[in-house]
């Protein structure tokens, strides 16, 4: 079924086969991984250290990308995992963005695994998202589904996101 906005026009949505077709754009799985390590070397970030590790978990390979940058706000994370968003470009020439398309964490998470979980913390909230191919088969989806879940990060309990937040 479509989904309508709250004035009843069929909104737009993406086939979660999109996901794969675009990580084609990363022919090479290194150039999948230096834009992940891209996205911490954006002004803003502030990120110092990277961490690249791998791990086995059960029958799965698990390949994280640690950072200790500034961390995200949930909806500073929604707009990362949505296709086509970025606030990049805005910064001051001498310290240039090097992604500007919204597309890079997509397609190099996507072309190096089939799931990507998101931790992230940012002042008193903690985030998590997740992009991921085998929910959305699993659910039988029929458009990308992103969750996002933040948190207080003291109690535990679910953060309200707040729409104007940037």
């Amino acid at each position: 079924m479509a989904r309508l906005s709250e004035h009843g026009i069929r909104l737009s949505s993406m086939s979660p086969s999109f996901l794969n077709s675009n990580s084609t754009s990363h022919t090479w799985p290194f150039s999948a991984v230096a834009e992940l390590i891209d996205n911490a070397l954006d002004p803003g970030v502030l990120a110092k250290q990277i961490w690249i590790d791998v791990f086995d978990e059960g029958d799965h390979l698990c390949l994280t990308f640690t950072d200790n940058g500034s961390g995200m706000t949930p909806n500073k994370l929604h707009k990362m995992l949505s296709f086509g968003f970025t606030e990049k470009g805005s910064g001051k020439a001498s310290q240039q963005a090097i992604g500007v398309y919204g597309n890079g964490f997509k397609s190099g998470s996507m072309r190096l695994g089939r799931d990507a979980l998101i931790f992230t913390k940012n002042g008193g909230c903690q985030t998590v998202g997740m992009l991921s191919q085998t929910y959305l088969e699993n659910i039988k989806a029929q458009a990308v589904i992103v969750p996002i879940v933040p948190f207080n990060q003291q109690t535990n309990i679910l953060h309200e996101t707040i729409r104007h937040e940037k």
